[in-house]
């Protein structure tokens, strides 16, 4: 990613957050997150990069396909730009992974515990 579009990226981000929050009224897409947006360089489509809880991945999916002429035309009236991109919505895996990856190192962690206060009460 070049380094100029980072501002754009963000300002996208943002605008679509605030849309999300204040705009858009379909009970599917609360608490959603926008983890971040990438602008292609000439601005023609903005790839869109959510997570949400796992069971309502489905649900949240077919909200943004149902919603993404909405987001994009109130996206245009703040973003002051020559043309809305296009959007284009994508699940973001890496905050389930992180989770997944956290419980993985708790269960070892206690898994360690737990076999060296055997190795110590062996000693004793």
């Amino acid at each position: 990613m070049k380094e100029g579009n980072r501002k754009v990226d963000e300002q996208a981000r943002e605008v679509i957050s605030n849309i999300l929050l204040f705009d858009v009224s379909d009970p599917r897409l609360r608490m959603v997150t926008i983890t971040g947006v990438n602008v292609s360089f000439d601005r023609a489509y903005a790839d869109v990069h959510y997570t949400a809880e796992p069971e309502r991945y489905a649900a949240v999916e077919a909200a943004f396909s149902a919603a993404r002429g909405h987001i994009r035309s109130l996206m245009a009236k703040q973003l002051h730009w020559k043309q809305a991109p296009e959007l284009r919505f994508h699940l973001d895996e890496t905050v389930d992974a992180a989770e997944k990856l956290g419980a993985y190192l708790s269960e070892e962690r206690a898994r360690q515990e737990a076999l060296q206060q055997g190795t110590d009460e062996d000693r004793g």
